[in-house]
């Protein structure tokens, strides 16, 4: 496993994380796997995924209950867990609440880091960040971070917030390139704030000429084009993905990702496909 600073957190996290959207339901629970999954959760704990990414609203609050029977075999604090309030609980007590909430579906006494999920411009930024700070004074939040903020709002987070911003996650892959476009990505870099990115791999929609100069890359390295996709994050300064995978094997293939190296001509032309 590869990993890097936390924003500028002096913690290590394994750059390559678990995203968990779809596990125990979508908008709503699903109760129809839960012991798969659990076990799922299990063994992906075991190959090296401490760093599981979740939300209040997955699953409508089943996700993280998965979660929470899952983690009962490990050590808490070899664990790195993340999750997310919903934009309608952004409100000071509506969002300890949630947390409050998280927490016991989670059945631990902290997360390791709390975003904002999306921004809500009915809400005061400074109110939500007030009531993470207040958070992490109780000891129930370890950091703050933010997603689904462009470069705009995430300086004006920044500038905001009594605690340190320490990630902004975002939408991020080989064709989605807003973080690019907008300076988003620069600006985190330049600030030591880690970028998350969350949908790292289009399974579908690949555009051809993508996928062409994909798999040419990937016959060099005796790899598929999501392992690819994924080197190719992972060797950006202070980005971690935090993929979806609900098999055992998809686990496995993206965790071989971190082994690849590619070359500077290689993310060069990765690069030049924006």
């Amino acid at each position: 496993m590869v990993f890097k600073e936390l924003g500028k957190t002096g913690e290590k996290i394994p750059a390559l994380g678990l995203g968990t959207w779809g596990i125990g339901g979508f908008e709503t629970p699903d109760y129809s796997r839960d012991e798969e999954m659990v076990e799922l959760l299990k063994k992906a704990i075991n190959m090296g995924y401490t760093h599981i990414d979740t939300a209040e609203y997955y699953g409508g609050g089943h996700t993280e209950e998965l979660i929470g029977r899952a983690i009962k075999d490990f050590k808490r604090e070899e664990l790195f867990i993340v999750s997310k309030v919903w934009p309608t609980h952004l409100r000071r007590d509506d969002l300890l609440r949630s947390l409050e909430s998280t927490l016991k579906r989670l059945d631990t006494d902290y997360v390791d880091l709390y975003l904002i999920h999306w921004p809500n411009p009915e809400v005061p930024l400074e109110e939500t960040l007030s009531a993470m700070a207040e958070g992490v004074r109780q000891g129930l939040i370890k950091y703050i971070g933010v997603s689904n903020f462009d470069r705009k709002l995430l300086g004006k987070a920044v500038s905001k917030s009594q605690e340190p911003i320490v990630c902004d996650q975002v939408k991020y892959n080989i064709e989605d390139r807003e973080s690019e476009k907008d300076g988003l990505l620069r600006y985190c870099q330049e600030n030591s704030i880690t970028l998350v990115a969350y949908s790292p791999l289009r399974r579908t929609f690949l555009s051809e000429r993508v996928k062409k100069v994909l798999e040419d890359v990937a016959r060099k390295h005796n790899a598929t084009i999501y392992q690819i996709m994924l080197a190719w994050l992972l060797a950006k300064p202070g980005v971690v993905a935090i993929p979806k995978a609900g098999r055992e094997e998809h686990l496995r293939e993206n965790l071989e990702a971190t082994k690849i190296t590619l070359s500077e001509e290689e993310m060069r032309l990765l690069d030049s496909l924006a």
